[in-house]
């Protein structure tokens, strides 16, 4: 998936400047797709180039216009909703479980063991408290999803892959911990 789309999926849910782009990253789609503030504003001009998106200069609320206080205001254009149709209707292959946290595991017998603990139970930490988020967001949000339609429920439903995957990483990560703690005086390391 390429930061354009998405882009697109965030300016179909709701237009909006480029600092508002950057807080949904940082509050929704980033924990699914991350960017940079930098990475979000040059594809921003990209896409206006290929004339997926339009933007419109307006007033800031709050803000005199004649001090000077305005912003682009970011819309999806024809061009940009055909594309984001095309893109959503492409195959997609199945990401196989590739993560270096993965490979790690799997060779910690031949390199810093403790070191790797000690991250994965950093990563352990991380993962507990996206979870949290996640289920407070879950509650907050969408209290009855059994009454769900459309785009609420397409957004209830990623939040709900992302509560299942904090669930997958912190009892994969604990049995893991778990093993090597309970094993660490019999574990014989490979020559």
């Amino acid at each position: 998936m390429a930061l354009e789309h998405a882009i697109l999926v965030s300016l179909s849910e709701r237009a909006a400047s480029g600092s508002d782009l950057v807080r949904r990253f940082d509050a929704s789609i980033g924990f699914f797709w991350s960017a940079t503030h930098q990475q979000i504003y040059r594809v921003l001009g990209r896409m206006e180039g290929d004339g997926w998106i339009s933007s419109e200069t307006v007033a800031q609320p709050g803000h005199p216009a004649r001090n000077g206080q305005r912003k682009k205001l970011y819309d999806v254009t024809d061009a940009g909703r055909a594309e984001l149709a095309r893109w959503i209707g492409e195959p997609t292959t199945p990401d196989a479980m590739r993560s270096s946290v993965s490979v790690k595991m799997r060779g910690a017998s031949y390199g810093d063991r403790a070191a790797l603990l000690d991250d994965l139970r950093r990563q352990l930490d991380e993962h507990t408290k996206r979870l949290s988020l996640y289920e407070y967001l879950a509650a907050r949000d969408f209290p009855e999803p059994g009454v769900l339609a459309g785009a609420d429920l397409d957004i209830y439903l990623v939040l709900r892959g992302g509560l299942l995957m904090e669930e997958f990483w912190i009892r994969w990560l604990t049995e893991y911990l778990d093993a090597h703690t309970s094993n660490a005086h019999t574990t014989k390391e490979p020559r």
